[in-house]
């Protein structure tokens, strides 16, 4: 049963990830881009990462206990740390002048 949590939770991940990667090449632009950038790649690699720390967890011991606890820490940083990020790079461009695009 967690061996399927750990795969529903790794594949849907993906498919955030995925999601986010055709966003960052099909929208028009640099701010637009940004959005599934900071969006969709944190909640895809929180899932994957989730979906694998049960993973690792499922054979219990000692030092998989603690792998599982690293691989936790990981996605939260990953889930801080992302949307900052992402929120930095875009006020630095607001701030060098780039234009939003404009439709037209």
């Amino acid at each position: 049963m967690l061996l399927a949590l750990c795969s529903i939770l790794i594949i849907l991940g993906m498919v955030f990830l995925l999601g986010g990667s055709v966003g960052i090449l099909r929208l028009p632009d640099f701010y637009t881009r940004m959005h599934p950038a900071g969006k969709l790649d944190s909640m895809g690699s929180l899932l994957v990462n989730l979906g694998v720390a049960i993973y690792v967890a499922l054979d219990f011991n000692l030092a998989n206990l603690l792998t599982s606890i690293k691989v936790l820490l990981i996605a939260v940083f990953i889930y801080l740390s992302s949307p900052t990020a992402t929120h930095c790079i875009v006020d630095a461009a607001i701030r060098a002048g780039l234009e939003p695009w404009k439709k037209g």
